[in-house]
């Protein structure tokens, strides 16, 4: 790399929640210089690039925004895709962030140089220096795409739902949707009344409950505007449910019978035919895979233009799709709804650590993160929704404002210790880590009998949180010095030396 690259104190990689969040918590603490490096050409990460027909978040508006940036004017209970990314636009525009951001600029490699002792960054814009990065590329950015066998040679339209192909009209089209996770279910219902034929190609069907959603009137958003306390309270109340409910999701599966009995019911209402019923009923229990919130998808499933064909797809043979219970369909598009890159995140191969390994390599055997944020090896690196960080219940920006709490403590640390550089310990990592599938063993996301995007290779849950969020802000509240390795300037008749939190307090 140059000699001459720019140097800044802080580089943040992504603008969704996440980085924009950590960009306006670096202000908070007075730090300025700082950059906020983004692959594409506008902020709002997985808001930015999924705009598919019908996205919509499955948290309410009022608990999925920042706790420092409350919206009044949210128009629905649950928002559409355009209204959060709206919304992130004004945080960017608010807190004055447009400066510090550099679009175009994907992270193509971020090294540890331990002699300089920094990070060198390549990015498609050129070449930088800083002495911390912050990573919050987010787990949902890159779609993963089955390899199937001749999909190579079909010859109509393919596409990700994250990246939707809004130049192709799929009106009366033969489409087939692969996949019935989260994105699936808002987009079979959107296009269906299109559309000449649906073919929706389940591998696993998921538990559908309704989607308690309704229109914000003037009056409410007059209210909040007002008199703020009130949108507060109304935030409360939300975070208060869903932290009840987290103890059957983690502690007491068998309390999760309750519900499975109104997904049921939700089923029963929209789908009459037995056999099609049959079909969409899952084998596992509920929670184990993401439960999804819907009114619409049950009633699109039972449209006559629509077929379900329980089995995987297994290959593509010009224009048609076989599965692989032998079905077969002519389809002129194919759309993929199969997820993202979770257990194995793409930015792992581009962050290269103390030892020359990447953080890739390093997690070879799954990952794991000190409090869901500090890796041991990576110094001065800190995730945002790092490995045992996400939801299954309720609003990721609690964990993500959580995780900018230990950014700032971090940064804190630094200063008053004089380090020039914090690195996990090995055994403070594996301690957490230990806890952490200590307490996956009994979840419903372990014991529900379900395979699911939670767990990685070795069936191990490395993704979720096993706790309330009240849990995890406690546990990022304060950075304990115990845990790390302080890096430091040694005199210059002494070699460089990693010192200890008593040798540096003394």
């Amino acid at each position: 790399m140059g000699e001459r690259s720019e140097h800044v104190r802080v580089a943040v990689i992504g603008s969704g929640f996440g980085g924009l969040g950590a960009a306006v918590r670096l202000r908070r603490e007075g730090v300025t210089d700082f950059v906020v490096l983004e692959r594409a050409d506008a902020v709002g990460g997985t808001w930015r690039d999924n705009s598919y027909p019908g996205c919509a978040c499955d948290v309410p508006s009022h608990l999925y925004s920042f706790s420092f940036a409350p919206n009044a004017q949210w128009p629905r209970a649950f928002s559409g895709q355009q209204h959060i990314r709206d919304y992130l636009e004004r945080v960017t525009d608010t807190f004055g962030l447009r400066p510090h951001i550099r679009f175009n600029s994907e992270v193509q490699q971020a090294r540890w140089d331990g002699e300089a002792r920094l990070w060198r960054l390549r990015t498609a814009q050129g070449e930088l220096t800083a002495d911390l990065v912050i990573s919050a590329t987010g787990p949902l950015s890159d779609p993963r795409l089955p390899d199937i066998p001749g999909l190579d040679s079909f010859p109509g339209a393919v596409f990700h739902s994250s990246r939707w192909d809004h130049d192709y009209d799929l009106k009366g089209k033969r489409v087939a949707m692969v996949g019935t996770g989260a994105s699936a279910i808002q987009i079979v219902p959107s296009i269906q009344p299109e559309v000449k034929s649906l073919t929706v190609v389940q591998r696993t069907p998921p538990w559908v409950m309704p989607k308690m959603d309704r229109g914000i009137n003037k009056a409410e958003q007059w209210l909040h505007h007002q008199i703020p306390a009130t949108a507060k309270a109304r935030r409360g109340l939300l975070w208060l449910v869903r932290e009840f409910q987290v103890g059957a999701f983690v502690k007491r599966p068998k309390l999760m019978k309750a519900a499975e009995q109104l997904a049921k019911s939700n089923m029963r209402r929209s789908i009459k035919d037995p056999e099609l019923r049959a079909k969409l009923t899952p084998d596992y229990t509920i929670g184990c895979k993401r439960i999804l919130l819907s009114n619409d998808y049950y009633p699109a499933l039972a449209q006559p233009n629509t077929e379900l064909v329980a089995s995987g797809l297994k290959e593509v043979r010009g224009s048609t799709i076989v599965m692989a219970d032998g079905t077969e369909r002519e389809v002129d598009a194919i759309v993929f709804g199969t997820g993202f890159h979770v257990t194995d995140m793409p930015i792992g191969d581009r962050v290269i650590g103390a030892d020359g390994r990447s953080l890739a390599e390093h997690w070879k055997d799954g990952m794991a993160a000190l409090r869901g944020c500090t890796v041991d090896g990576f110094p001065n690196l800190l995730l945002i929704i790092g490995p045992n960080s996400g939801l299954g219940n309720s609003s990721m920006i609690l964990m993500i404002e959580a995780s900018l709490n230990y950014v700032a403590e971090y940064l804190r640390a630094l200063d008053t210790t004089g380090a020039y550089a914090l690195d996990a310990k090995p055994d403070a990592v594996r301690s957490w880590n230990t806890e952490m599938q200590r307490r996956m063993a009994r979840t419903v996301w372990t014991t529900g009998g379900c395979k699911s995007w939670y767990l990685d290779s070795n069936g191990r849950n490395t993704t979720a949180w096993p706790g309330t969020t009240a849990e995890f802000r406690r546990a990022t509240r304060r950075l304990k010095l115990e845990e790390y390795a302080l890096l430091r300037t040694a005199p210059a008749s002494a070699p460089a030396a990693t010192a200890s939190p008593a040798e540096v307090a003394s």
